[in-house]
């Protein structure tokens, strides 16, 4: 495995925060696929469902139409790179393995779905369990830690067993410790800090920055702006995120803008000591 691997985010959603409706043809879908590859992407996270503050749920019905038809068609284009499911729900994670998927991204940490676990177990892919306060509709709403930093580590630890006990194979398990995912600014700056505690768990971390309200929060202040600066304008907060991040034992980086990034890493970890691939 290379030091450190771009995971691209591909959302074929009309309602994601920041590209939502972009994607959602599967045509425009796979072409937005191939920029990423060509842009340095490793892993493709393909969702059909927001994880959003204050997103509604979406059944599994519309979930599987949103993301099959782009999932069948990554398998045909055979682009050389992992393909991800971002996803929830068994149903939907089985029909994407069967469509070529080698890794469930599951935000819930396999809490949500009782069957997801014997699911990943059986099928040997790769799992990513990530720690989020409450559900997508309330997590933003007043999130509140004793110590953040303790409280997420030892939550991911004991996700970690339950998943090792369910039969998951330690080695395809990869922990994201849901910056953003009910946290508030400070919240996001302390993991960040002291990421390194969460690296001594022993597996891969996967750091999603990538556009999020804290960093528009945070560049808004740098221009002396009431208001976040929007998506669009987060990729630097989002690039000396990762290269924080990367210094501090992250190898996984979830990100739109995979171009600004794989630069910015590569440099990071030449600065580092070594190249880092």
């Amino acid at each position: 495995m290379p030091a450190y691997r771009l995971m691209g985010v591909l959302n074929v959603t009309p309602d994601s925060f920041s590209d939502g409706g972009r994607f959602i043809e599967p045509s425009d879908a796979l072409t937005r696929a191939r920029e990423l590859v060509a842009e340095g992407a490793e892993i493709l996270d393909v969702g059909g469902e927001s994880t959003r503050p204050g997103a509604e749920p979406v059944g599994s019905a519309e979930e599987l139409a949103r993301v099959l038809p782009v999932l069948e068609g990554l398998a045909g284009a055979a682009l050389g790179v992992l393909v991800s499911i971002d996803t929830t729900k068994a149903p939907v994670a089985r029909a994407a393995i069967e469509a070529g998927a080698g890794l469930v991204n599951d935000v819930s940490a396999l809490r949500a779905d009782p069957e997801m676990a014997e699911l990943v177990a059986a099928s040997g892919v790769e799992c990513c369990l990530m720690h989020m306060l409450g559900e997508p509709r309330t997590m933003q709403h007043e999130p509140r830690y004793e110590d953040v930093v303790d409280e997420v580590k030892a939550f991911l630890e004991e996700r970690l067993r339950f998943a090792v006990a369910a039969g998951i194979a330690e080695q395809r398990i990869l922990l994201d410790p849901g910056i953003g995912f009910g946290k508030t600014v400070a919240h996001n700056l302390e993991l960040l800090a002291r990421l390194r505690e969460l690296a001594a768990l022993g597996r891969p971390l996967v750091i999603g920055t990538s556009r999020k309200s804290f960093l528009g929060v945070l560049g808004a202040r740098a221009h002396g702006l009431e208001q976040p600066l929007e998506p669009a304008r987060r990729v630097p907060g989002t690039i000396a995120t990762c290269v924080l991040a990367l210094e501090r034992g992250a190898s996984v980086f979830r990100v739109h803008d995979v171009a600004p990034v794989a630069e910015a890493l590569a440099v990071a970890a030449a600065t580092l000591g070594g190249d880092g691939r």
